[in-house]
């Protein structure tokens, strides 16, 4: 499973990128507002850092203006995705930016209906957002479950990356039901290394390291 990182933060970045863990970085508006930096400024920076896939979102909401932002984005770098809502007028973009080689990321999917239309317009990756369905009394999980079904049913290609992604728990169950990818925020990124057992062992060895001789 591709470990994705979802934060435009240029630390938090440099911080996993610097473990060789990261495979690529999710950003959307919100994210970025939270900079306080131009869109397009922060995203060249990202790219210059990450080798893998960066999804950057077009800020329009009909087709033929997603277009001309996507065709803005692709060309900032070679490794860009253009990240598309999961709408009506999203889709039609996608199956344009699909013609012209360009890889799609198809945001805020809440259905396996949607996934499999967003797979059918040549999506390269769907992001269904788990924990969002949880809040509002849903299984996000069992989502990436049906998804996982019914792309394998088809041998369809588009990767189903998590997204919403809460806590390590999340984590261990989209990878246990077959997602490809998974995107996290930084803090639950740094949940993933934690566990009682593992600070006290750690301990221990370092208090019996202080009676060995090299």
């Amino acid at each position: 499973m591709n470990l994705f990182l979802d934060t435009a933060n240029i630390d938090e970045i440099k911080k996993v990128h610097e473990l060789g863990l990261l495979d690529g970085i999710t950003t959307n508006p919100s994210i970025i507002a939270k900079s306080g930096r131009k869109f397009t400024e922060v995203i060249k920076e990202i790219t210059s850092i990450v080798e893998g896939p960066v999804s950057a979102e077009v800020l329009a909401t009909d087709a033929l203006t997603m277009i001309k932002e996507g065709l803005e984005l692709a060309a900032i770098a070679k490794n860009i995705v253009v990240k598309v809502p999961l709408i009506p007028e999203g889709i039609k973009a996608v199956v344009e930016f699909t013609k012209r080689g360009i890889a799609t990321n198809v945001t805020l999917c809440f259905t396996a209906n949607q996934a499999l239309l967003a797979a059918k317009a040549g999506a390269t990756f769907i992001s269904p957002f788990v924990g969002r369905l949880d809040d509002i009394g849903y299984d996000g999980l069992e989502l990436i479950s049906e998804i996982r079904e019914i792309y394998d049913n088809y041998g369809i290609d588009t990767q189903i990356l998590a997204a919403s992604v809460r806590h390590p728990i999340h984590f261990k169950e989209v990878a246990l039901r077959g997602a490809d990818c998974v995107t996290l925020p930084y803090n639950v990124f740094e949940m993933l290394f934690k566990h009682p057992l593992t600070d006290s062992g750690l301990a221990k060895f370092v208090e019996d390291a202080k009676k060995l001789t090299w």
